[in-house]
C-alpha cells in the first residue's frame, strides 16, 4: 500500500498531506509559515515542512475534529476505550497517566526498572512510591521481569496503582497476566511502559501488546519500535478502573498547547500502516532478526546473542537484538565505538552488552552491512569469555531516606564523592541509556552506588542527570 492509499484511512495523514497541495496564506503562528527558504536555505530545509495542529492538520478552531477521529481509529485498534497522540514522546503520556491516578501522599506499586519519566510523574503528582525488585537471571545478568511475589509483598501498603515498564530495556517481559489479574482483585488499575512495545500484539510471533495481556492503561513510544516522528508517542487505555476525565484533564495539563502535526500525522499514519500491512512488515522484521543472528552467531562457538528460547514462553521480544559481548571477551562499549568509526550507530552499550534497534525500516541489505562488520570487528577484539556482571541499572535495591518529592524541593549541597556515602541524593543519576535510575531523590547513596557510577562511566558508560556529570561531587539534601 502507498502512502496515497494510506492517506485514505489516516485522516491525520491526510490532513497533513493536503495542507500542502492547496494554496495558503498563513497569517497565524508557526512563525515561519513554511516559507524561511525564503531567508535562509538552510533553516528553510530544517523547518518548511512544520505545520501546526491548530490551523494546519486542522482549523484554528479544531471544527473538523481530525484529531479525535484519529484518536478513535487507533483507540478501536487497540482495543481501548480512550486514546490520545502526544508530541512530547512516552515521557509526557506516562506523566499524564500518573497524574491521573490518585493524590498526593498516594502509594503506587513501581517496577525499579522504570524510566526516570515515571520518577519525574511520581514527584510531579505526590504518589509515594513501593519499590519493586525484578528478578535478574543468573544466566545472562539481565531483569526477567517482576515477579509476583513482589507485588503481594506490597500489597499490605495498600497501592492504588501497579505500574509496569514492559518490555524492559533488554527484551524482557514479567508474567503481565498474572500481575494483571493479582491487581485487579484489589482493585488496581495496572499502567504499563510499554515505549519499547509499540509492536506487540499484530503478529503471532511476538507478545500480546499490554491491553491484550488485560492492563488498564498502554504507553508507547510511536518512534521507537515504529516508524513514528521523534517524540511522537501514544497513550491508550480502558476505564474500568481508570476515570476518562482524568486522562484527559492530565493529559491537557501537561501537554503543549502548540502540537506539532506531523508527529501526530506519523502515529496516525503509523496506525494505518500496521492496520494494514502489520502482519507482512512485522513478519519479515522477525524473518530479517533471525538471519541476522544466525549469519553472525556462525562465527562463534558460545551464544552470544539473547534469544526467546533462552526465557519462559512469550517474555522476550524476538525482535530484540542484544549482543552479549562478554561471551566473546570484548567490551561492548569498545565494539559500538568500532562500528561507530563506519557509520553504523548502536541503541546502546555497555562493558557487557550492545543493543541493536531493529525496526519496520530495515531492508536485508542493511542486516547483511552490520553483519559483515560485527563479525570482522568482533573477531578482532575476540578474547577469553568473562562472568556475566549484573549492571548497576538492575541491580541496586534503593534505600530510602525521604520521599522523592520532599528531596525534590529540599535545600542542597554539593559535597566530594567520598563525603556523598550515606547522605541522601536530591538527584536522580541513571546511565543513559537505558535510562534506569540507580539513584533517585531522597535515596541514600552507598559505597556501591558512587563506586559503581565511577566505574560505569570510566568504562565509557554516559551517566546522566548528574548535577556535576564528573561525578567528582554529589547534590545531596542538607542535613
Amino acid at each position: 500500500m502507498s502512502s496515497g492509499d494510506l492517506r485514505n484511512i489516516a485522516p491525520l495523514l491526510d490532513a497533513y498531506l493536503s495542507y500542502f497541495e492547496r494554496k495558503r496564506s498563513p497569517f497565524t503562528v508557526p512563525g515561519h509559515k513554511q516559507n524561511a527558504a525564503r531567508l535562509d536555505a538552510g533553516l528553510g530545509a530544517l523547518v518548511d515542512s512544520d505545520i501546526p495542529l491548530y490551523g494546519g492538520l486542522d482549523e484554528i478552531k479544531l471544527t473538523n475534529k481530525v484529531l479525535a477521529r484519529a484518536e478513535k481509529l487507533a483507540a478501536d485498534f487497540w482495543g481501548a476505550d480512550f486514546a490520545r497522540f502526544s508530541t512530547g514522546g512516552s515521557t509526557h503520556a506516562n506523566q499524564a497517566v500518573i497524574l491521573a491516578l490518585g493524590k498526593p501522599g498516594d502509594k503506587v506499586a513501581v517496577s525499579r526498572t522504570a524510566h526516570r519519566s515515571v520518577l519525574s510523574a511520581l514527584v510531579l503528582a505526590g504518589l509515594e512510591p513501593l519499590w519493586l525488585t525484578p528478578e535478574i537471571d543468573k544466566a545472562t545478568g539481565i531483569p526477567l521481569g517482576i515477579p509476583v511475589s513482589e507485588v503481594e509483598r506490597v500489597l499490605p501498603e495498600k497501592p492504588i496503582a501497579l505500574l509496569l515498564t514492559e518490555p524492559g530495556y533488554l527484551g524482557t517481559l514479567s508474567d503481565i497476566r498474572s500481575l494483571v489479574e493479582l491487581a485487579h482483585a484489589h482493585s488496581m488499575p495496572v499502567i504499563i511502559d510499554a515505549a519499547w512495545g509499540g509492536h506487540f500484539g499484530f503478529h503471532e510471533g511476538l507478545p500480546a501488546h499490554a491491553l491484550q495481556m488485560g492492563a488498564d492503561a498502554l504507553i508507547t513510544s510511536v518512534h521507537k519500535a515504529l516508524p513514528g516522528y521523534s517524540a511522537s508517542a501514544l497513550l491508550l487505555a480502558k476505564t474500568k478502573f481508570l476515570s476518562a476525565q482524568r486522562l484527559e484533564q492530565s493529559f491537557e495539563t501537561t501537554h503543549t498547547t502548540s502540537p506539532a502535526g506531523a508527529p501526530l500525522a506519523s502515529i496516525d499514519a503509523t496506525r494505518a500502516l500496521l492496520q494494514t500491512r502489520g502482519t507482512e512488515l512485522l513478519a519479515d522484521l522477525l524473518s530479517n532478526v533471525a538471519y541476522f543472528k544466525e549469519k553472525v552467531q556462525a562465527e562463534f562457538s558460545l551464544p552470544i546473542f539473547l534469544n526467546a528460547n533462552d526465557f519462559p514462553a512469550g517474555r522476550f521480544d524476538p525482535a530484540k537484538i542484544i549482543l552479549r559481548a562478554n561471551q566473546l571477551g570484548a567490551s561492548g562499549v569498545a565494539i559500538e565505538s568500532a562500528l561507530g568509526e563506519h557509520g553504523i550507530r548502536v541503541e546502546m552499550a555497555d562493558q557487557d552488552t550492545v543493543v541493536f534497534l531493529a525496526t519496520l525500516a530495515d531492508t536485508r541489505a542493511d542486516f547483511d552491512e552490520v553483519a559483515d562488520l560485527l563479525i570482522e570487528i568482533t573477531r578482532s577484539q575476540q578474547s577469553a569469555p568473562r562472568p556475566t556482571a549484573t549492571a548497576l541499572s538492575w541491580s541496586i535495591v534503593p534505600t530510602i531516606g525521604i520521599s522523592m518529592r520532599d528531596a525534590y524541593f529540599a535545600s542542597t549541597e554539593m559535597v566530594s564523592a567520598t563525603d556523598a556515602v550515606g547522605r541522601i541524593s536530591a538527584d536522580l543519576i541513571a546511565p543513559y541509556p537505558p535510562g534506569v535510575a540507580v539513584i533517585a531523590p531522597g535515596e541514600i547513596l552507598t559505597e556501591q552506588i558512587v563506586q559503581g557510577l565511577s566505574t560505569s562511566q570510566k568504562a565509557g558508560v554516559r551517566i546522566a542527570y548528574a548535577t556535576d556529570p564528573t561525578l567528582g561531587k554529589f547534590r545531596v539534601v542538607v542535613k
